[in-house]
C-alpha cells in the first residue's frame, strides 16, 4: 500500500505547491526542486520531538484498528489535499478522510519515509504486488486481510 500511496502523495504535493500563484512553475524539474525546498523549510520548523498523546477521546470507527485496503488522493479547490483511507471487507466499507494543507502533507510524507526505514521492509527495491487474476481473465478470490 505504501509503495503505491507515496508516489501519488509526492506528485500531489508537487502540484499543490506549483498551484500557488506566487510560486507557479511549469517545468517538472523546477517543480520538484520547489517541493523539496518547501519540505525542507517545513521540516526545519516542525515539532517531531513532542510525543503523541494517545488518550482516546472517542472511537468513531470502533475499537478495532482500520486496516487500509484502498486509498484515494485528490487535490481540493481550497488548496489542500484530501486522502481517504478505506477498509473494504466484503460488502462493508469503513473509511477515514483527511483534509491536509501542504505543510501537513510534507510532514506526513516525512513520517511515512521514517517508518519505512525503521520497518526495514526493503520497499525501495521491492517489485509491485502480484496481480490477483490469471491470464484467462478470471478473478481469483480476494485476499483476506487481518489486523
Amino acid at each position: 500500500m505504501v509503495m503505491r500511496l507515496l508516489p501519488g502523495m509526492d506528485q500531489s504535493i508537487g502540484r499543490l505547491e506549483a498551484a500557488q500563484p506566487e510560486l507557479a512553475v511549469a517545468d517538472p524539474a523546477a517543480r520538484q526542486m520547489l517541493t523539496e525546498l518547501k519540505r525542507e523549510a517545513f521540516l526545519q520548523t516542525a515539532d517531531f520531538a513532542t510525543p503523541y498523546d494517545g488518550k482516546v477521546q472517542q472511537l468513531p470507527l470502533g475499537s478495532e484498528p482500520l486496516l487500509v485496503t484502498d486509498a484515494h488522493i485528490s487535490l481540493q479547490a481550497s488548496g489542500g489535499l484530501q486522502i481517504v483511507f478505506q477498509q473494504k471487507t466484503g460488502d462493508n466499507t469503513q473509511s477515514c478522510q483527511m483534509n491536509l494543507q501542504a505543510s501537513l502533507v510534507h510532514g506526513l510524507i516525512h513520517l511515512i519515509r521514517q517508518c519505512m526505514a525503521k520497518a526495514d521492509w526493503g520497499l525501495m527495491t521491492a517489485s509491485p504486488p502480484p496481480s490477483h487474476g490469471d491470464s484467462a481473465g478470471t478473478v481469483a478470490t480476494p485476499p483476506v486481510y487481518k489486523h
